[in-house]
């Protein structure tokens, strides 16, 4: 069964991107200030995980709902993260890099009571997709794809960066069963797309484990 197959039988790809936004809002909301430039995820601070979270899971949403690519370039949810495996070295280090300044302007740009700037770029976020078509071909930063193919894609950032900041705030963090399926089931797609399928399959039904440091990022 394809993506849009299981997709369209299963998952409200909207509901769940706006019910990850929600928890997101909330763990944000219970951040202490004080915490915002301690540790985070890697180099970054927790402010600036933030910062990645809200740019790339919320405020480019509008931007790209509101553009229209001429081809589909990108099938899937899970080719848009497998291209990273693929892409050139040199192109792939730029735009980490890109990312990693852009997270620091943006959370700067936070502040130290970031839970209204979240719940201002959420409202935006869902205002656009309320009007986007499941088919209209939107330009994302890596082709032409159909908004029921991207969106899953800024769920999955919205839910494993928010589990991130979680995890560095010492702060309890839950989703609900279809946004953790869903997210769960892009993992385990953009493992098979990029050749780990029998490895991902085998550590998730307790036959083996994964390599150190294994990521389907």
């Amino acid at each position: 069964m394809g993506y849009r197959a299981w997709h369209g039988g299963g998952m409200d790809y909207r509901r769940t991107y706006r019910s990850a936004a929600i928890v997101f809002a909330d763990l944000v909301a219970r951040i202490p200030p004080a915490a915002l430039d301690g540790p985070g995820l890697g180099e970054w601070t927790l402010r600036d995980l933030l910062g990645h979270t809200v740019s790339s899971a919320l405020r480019q949403v509008p931007t790209v709902l509101a553009t229209t690519a001429p081809t589909l370039l990108v099938p899937a949810p899970e080719a848009y993260f497998a291209l990273a495996r693929v892409a050139p070295a040199d192109l792939v280090a730029a735009a980490r890099q890109a990312s990693a300044e852009d997270a620091r302007a943006t959370g700067a740009a936070l502040g130290d009571d970031p839970a209204d700037l979240v719940s201002h770029y959420i409202g935006q976020a869902t205002g656009a997709l309320a009007v986007a078509g499941d088919d209209d071909l939107v330009a994302t930063p890596v082709g032409g794809m159909r908004v029921e193919d991207w969106l899953p894609t800024r769920t999955f950032e919205l839910v494993v960066h928010a589990s991130d900041a979680a995890v560095a705030a010492g702060l309890p963090i839950d989703f609900d069963p279809d946004t953790l399926a869903s997210t769960a089931a892009l993992a385990a797609r953009i493992g098979a797309a990029i050749g780990h399928g029998i490895p991902t399959i085998r550590a998730l039904t307790g036959r083996t484990t994964l390599p150190t440091g294994f990521s389907v990022l």
